[in-house]
């Protein structure tokens, strides 16, 4: 930031056009006898204009400033005023454009009569070029009197010589690879360049003139008779320029300026360096103008942070803030003004300015004298204290949503599937995999712009289109968007919604952020089937209402396979079980059954809200769902070790990975020893340990790469179950919406396997923490300071807090937090409380029950009760149904372990251990045994009930 402004004097603006270095020229180009600048400016688009600032006091641009406006045919590359036309001394503009360069009269045209007078534009000459310009240089080439020539530096590195009307000779420069500034010293007749190996270059022109001529660059540099271009000298600046201009005031000695990316550097005419400046920031322009008596250069850098600095040499004198990034920079005489400071950016702002300062008007009064009362102070400051600590206690911990938001998002779902389907880049090839469009509307009540909108489906639902942009929403026209949804992984999601979020700008700059749900419909991911008698998993819906014919409650998902009583459906989830809805006909519940307890999270959460609109569509306002029975803890902990056992499998392959890229590069380590020795020794087998532990990593690699994938399938079944086992809780226990949210948010359906820590961590910390607060037995168990959040060793304790907490929560506790309104804390039964919890085999934990103080080894806490364990054993898990994939390396179909006999085993790898033992240690430890996995229990369900087996 700088203390100081320029002070703006005058100002245009040119609509979108672009400019460049060389866009900008300061000259009295109609040769006035006033001898007062013109400001000439040329863009891309081939616009030339000429200015003349003469603003009033208090005015800005005003039309007649503007002086001439020509469209020309081609780009303006740059622009140059000096004496190119024979016979004449006057100033002519020269414009350069890719494929030609031009020279133009300016001259005023006096009007008749009552007409004012005006500018013309007249062109002298043109030459046509044979290779795409870059810039160019002009003077009086070769010592002339009275006239300047043109020097044209073309993009392949050719110097082509105009002697006004009349073409001279081209060369080309020797080592050349990409173009640079260039400019001509009058004293030494020389060209100054910076090359592409970043080394100021010099030419003498005479050796450019007798140097002999060349068709093409291949030839100049192969000239065999002649005399070839060469240079004269250079200096290693060891960086790109962005400028070079050269320098000759009378009171300092002549210099080369040459503004580097990071340096300024000022070098004499022989090539000695004279001074360096080393820059903190980034230039893009600047402007050697004037010398002191002491021969100090001062001189103008702009930078990309819009500061405008001037030096003296290599100190810094002033410095000032600019409105816009300058890529050009002049100094102009005008008749009001002289030293007027001309910038002109990319975008099209042409300011003048000078240097200096306004004095402050405002004089701070006197302060009023009075004595202080510390007493009142110290009275005053206790009062603040206890307000603070009542609104930290009393005050609400979940955030305020905004009442209106400047945009919102709207989604119209469409009633039925796709005709055809619109699914991408589906993983299930042998699948029918149908799709759904929704239209998403932006409505704003205002302008706003720079709209991003992006959609993530969760899981394993994806989108035809996930990113779109609007330069601005008009509010008389919102845009509507439509999205196609699909399944795109190979198994189905845990929740069918889409999260749609979109940033923005208001007209005040500020950002903004507005989200919206889209709820996708149920047929999206499964289809109707034949209902299934028997299943593994059962969850019994209670209401107080008669059943409903479940035709009526899932008219689309029906189908031919409908029940003849309308009592009994099948659902076929696409890459998942089927699932079978019963309707009992005796009594008010409901069934919902299948073999993969996850796989319910979905028709019993359709069935619950289809149940509550069909009933709320009928007057009956008080229908409500319940879950009478045990919960189903032990299928629940079954999915969470299964996700756990991946993790540790993860964590494992990675460290079995590592041991064995860092065995790999010791192996190459010592073979390239072997290769550089001039004697070399024998290789011992070497090149056979080096290529089989290279297929051991690809070996390694592809299990990460299976474990991955099992991973992500584990963690959406711990989130489907996650949500399943809050809603059972919650019709189990009659919570209301706020306790429902604080379950939620500690029982969390957000799985996140991407970091160290990960679900059941971040689980057992919220479980804790509620059982430490509002479901604490004494105010004994709320003190305890809680441990540090670490990497989980099994599963153990997160299964005991999870039984906790049902234990509580079925004996009256409530989910009650300070902080949030609405909630009453009710007191806990004094009744001690026993839990027992199953230990999975694999993770080495004594199964033994947990019992807590003055418990009783009888006692059995409700909700504990999981059912009967079936004496079977658990079939193997396919990719399909949720299971790994994976092989052990040294089974068939895989890559087989190294037979290590003789000289092979001779080298240890870095983990201690001979090669093919640490591979069978990863056959072993690579997947775990599915066959250790305890067994899930069944369900006794109650014979009173007549549940329709037609079937």
């Amino acid at each position: 930031m700088s203390l100081f402004k320029t002070r703006d004097w005058w100002s245009a603006r040119c609509q979108e056009e672009t400019f460049d270095q060389g866009c900008l020229c300061v000259a009295n180009i109609d040769n006035s006898p006033n001898a007062h600048d013109k400001v000439l400016i040329g863009s891309f688009a081939g616009v030339l204009r000429a200015y003349l600032p003469r603003p009033g006091k208090g005015e800005g641009f005003k039309p007649e400033d503007l002086l001439l406006e020509v469209q020309l045919n081609s780009p303006i590359l740059q622009l140059e005023a000096g004496r190119f036309v024979s016979g004449t001394e006057a100033l002519h503009l020269a414009v350069l454009h890719p494929r030609k360069v031009a020279v133009y009269g300016i001259s005023l045209v006096s009007g008749a009569v009552e007409h004012g007078s005006h500018y013309q534009l007249n062109m002298m000459y043109e030459h046509n070029l044979q290779r795409t310009a870059c810039n160019m240089a002009y003077g009086p080439f070769g010592g002339v009197k009275g006239k300047d020539f043109l020097c044209i530096q073309s993009m392949d590195g050719t110097l082509s010589i105009f002697e006004q009307e009349s073409f001279a000779f081209s060369r080309f420069l020797p080592g050349f690879l990409l173009p640079g500034p260039l400019k001509y010293i009058t004293r030494t007749d020389s060209f100054i360049t910076v090359s592409a190996l970043r080394q100021v270059e010099s030419y003498k022109y005479q050796v450019l003139a007798v140097a002999t001529d060349s068709n093409s660059k291949e030839e100049s540099q192969k000239i065999s008779s002649g005399k070839r271009v060469t240079i004269d000298w250079s200096l290693n600046i060891g960086e790109q320029a962005v400028d070079v201009t050269f320098v000759s005031f009378p009171q300092a000695p002549p210099s080369i300026l040459v503004l580097g990316e990071h340096s300024l550097f000022c070098v004499k005419e022989t090539g000695q360096l004279r001074f360096m400046k080393k820059l903190e920031y980034n230039p893009c322009a600047f402007l050697p103008f004037a010398a002191t008596q002491d021969g100090v250069i001062n001189t103008i850098i702009c930078t990309h942070t819009n500061q405008l600095l001037v030096y003296g040499d290599v100190t810094l004198k002033w410095a000032a803030q600019l409105q816009h990034v300058p890529v050009a920079v002049k100094v102009a005489t005008f008749p009001e003004l002289k030293g007027v400071i001309a910038t002109l950016s990319e975008d099209g702002h042409l300011n003048c300015s000078y240097l200096g300062t306004d004095p402050a008007m405002f004089i701070a009064p006197a302060p009023e004298s009075r004595d202080i009362n510390y007493d009142q102070q110290d009275e005053e400051m206790e009062d603040m204290k206890k307000r603070i600590a009542q609104a930290s206690q009393k005050g609400d911990i979940l955030p305020q949503k905004k009442s209106e938001d400047e945009m919102t998002i709207t989604a119209s779902v469409s009633p039925s599937l796709d005709p055809v389907s619109k699914a991408m880049n589906v993983e299930m090839q042998d699948e029918n995999v149908p799709s759904i469009t929704a239209e998403l509307t932006l409505k704003s009540k205002m302008q706003v712009e720079n709209v991003h909108m992006t959609i993530r489906g969760y899981g394993s639902l994806g989108s035809t289109q996930t990113t779109f942009k609007f330069s601005y929403l008009d509010p008389s026209s919102p845009p509507v968007v439509p999205v196609s949804f699909y399944l795109e992984g190979t198994y189905p999601p845990a929740s069918l919604s889409a999260e749609v979020s979109a940033s923005y700008n208001i007209p005040t700059g500020a950002p903004r952020t507005v989200q919206a749900t889209v709820s996708l419909p149920l047929s999206l991911v499964c289809r109707p089937c034949v209902p299934v008698k028997n299943a593994v998993c059962k969850v019994t819906i209670d209401t107080n209402k008669p059943p409903v014919n479940l035709n009526e409650i899932f008219p689309d998902l029906s189908g031919d396979y409908e029940g003849s009583s309308g009592y009994a459906l099948g659902f076929e989830l696409i890459g998942g079980p089927i699932i079978t809805v019963l309707a009992s006909k005796t009594s008010q519940k409901y069934r919902v059954q299948c073999d993969q307890f996850d796989a319910l999270w979905l028709v019993v959460k359709e069935l619950v809200d289809r149940l509550t609109r069909h009933h709320k569509r009928r007057g009956a306002s008080d229908f409500r769902c319940s879950f009478v029975g045990g919960l189903p803890l032990q299928e629940y902990f079954e999915i969470i070790d299964s996700h756990f056992e991946l993790r540790s499998q993860t964590e494992h392959l990675k460290k079995v990975l590592q041991q064995r890229a860092s065995q790999f590069r010791s192996i190459q380590r010592r073979l390239l020893t072997r290769f550089k020795d001039k004697t070399p020794a024998p290789l011992q087998n070497l090149d056979a340990l080096l290529e089989g532990t290279f297929r051991q990593i690809l070996a390694v690699g592809e299990a990460c790469e299976e474990n991955t994938r099992s991973l992500r399938r584990a963690g959406n079944a711990v989130s489907a179950a996650t949500r399943l086992m809050n809603m059972l809780i919650r019709l189990s226990f009659g919570m209301s919406d706020r306790e429902f949210a604080v379950l939620e948010a500690s029982l969390t359906a957000q799985v996140d396997d991407d970091g160290e820590i990960g679900w059941e961590e971040i689980v057992d910390a919220a479980i804790t923490h509620l059982l430490r607060t509002c479901l604490a037995k004494s105010s004994k168990d709320s003190v305890t300071n809680p441990p540090a959040l670490g990497i989980a060793k099994d599963t153990g304790k997160l299964k005991k807090h999870l039984s906790l907490l049902v234990d509580r929560l079925s004996k009256g506790g409530s989910l009650a937090m300070e902080g949030v309104p609405g909630l009453e804390v009710k007191e806990l039964e004094s009744k001690p409380v026993a839990v027992k919890v199953k230990t999975s085999p694999r993770n080495n934990v004594n199964p033994e029950p947990i019992l807590e103080q003055n418990m009783e080894p009888g006692e059995v806490p409700v909700g504990s009760k999981l059912g009967e364990q079936k004496n079977r054993k658990l079939a193997p898990m396919s990719p399909r149904n949720g299971g790994g994939g994976l092989k052990p390396l040294g089974e068939s179909g895989s890559l087989p372990p190294l037979d290590m006999k003789g000289s092979l085993g001779s080298l240890p790898p870095l983990g201690g251990k001979k090669l093919n033992d640490g591979l069978n240690d990863l056959s072993k430890n690579s997947v775990p045994d599915l066959d250790d996995l305890p067994m899930p229990p069944t369900h006794k369900v109650r014979n009173d009930i007549q549940w329709e087996e037609e079937v």
